[in-house]
């Protein structure tokens, strides 16, 4: 079953058609990567869906499990983050002199709604949820470390805690190993697998790195210069010439992703 479906997407900014008539599913549980190369429209599509730009036609129908469908278009970014839908940015944003746990626990505090709470101290509220939240992305024990404090790798980790406060059904992930050595992406990208696996979270991501894709995606959607030119598995992506052709320098990244896979299998 599908909990987002996109049909028709479009937006133009002046003469320049960013996205065009881009039509696609997400469905429950699944991992899906969203590809291009620069300007090929990813960002102006996770705008829209999260309701930072409005589509000049389309439909963005949210449909969670046991739950009506919702109609994104129009709506505030607040009201769809209200319904489910939250989101990594490729620059972390946390408030650097609170401590790791004090930032989840403000999360908490607005998707509970006690923001206006005169009689309660912020920091002795939803701390035992925020630390929970913590453990699941393995940074318990950087819990009153500052965020000033932190390396890039663990503010990722952080800003995924902080997406996870309220319980999204489908979360959208902008470049989310961007500036990250290899190594943390790795850990990182398999800790979000991980939590898609475990909570039936659905998970709609751009990337750049071709390893990581290849690696964790369901399945993989490919844009260029706004329109959608190809979706399939890894394996089928690998494979498209058009793919291999527009974006890929001519299946250059692709025969290095095979060289990879045969190495790995004679050793």
């Amino acid at each position: 079953m599908s909990i987002l479906t996109i049909e028709g997407l479009s937006k133009s900014f002046g003469g320049v058609e960013a996205v065009k008539n881009v039509s696609f599913t997400l469905n429950e549980g699944e991992f899906l990567a969203l590809i291009g190369p620069n300007g090929a429209g990813k960002s102006t599509c996770f705008n829209m869906i999260n309701g930072y730009l409005k589509p000049d036609k389309g439909k963005l129908l949210l449909q969670p499990q046991e739950s009506k469908s919702r109609n994104l278009v129009g709506k505030k970014p607040r009201q769809i983050w209200r319904w489910g839908v939250g989101r990594t940015f490729q620059i972390t944003a946390t408030f650097a002199s609170m401590t790791v746990r004090e930032n989840v626990q403000m999360a908490l505090i607005s998707h509970h709604k006690k923001s206006f709470n005169l009689w309660a101290r912020a920091s002795h509220l939803d701390r035992d949820q925020a630390e929970q939240l913590l453990e699941k992305v393995s940074m318990l024990d950087m819990a009153g470390q500052a965020c000033s404090e932190l390396a890039y790798g663990d503010l990722k980790r952080l800003e995924l805690a902080i997406a996870l406060a309220h319980d999204p059904k489908l979360l959208l992930m902008d470049e989310p190993t961007a500036g990250m050595a290899p190594s943390e992406r790795t850990a990182l990208m398999e800790l979000v697998a991980q939590i898609v696996k475990d909570q039936g979270l659905s998970v709609l991501f751009t990337e750049h790195d071709m390893d990581v894709v290849f690696e964790h995606a369901d399945r993989i959607l490919v844009l260029n210069r706004g329109e959608l030119i190809a979706q399939g598995t890894a394996e089928q992506i690998r494979n498209d010439a058009l793919v291999q052709e527009v974006y890929l320098g001519g299946g250059s990244v692709f025969a290095k992703e095979t060289a990879n896979e045969a190495h790995h299998a004679e050793t």
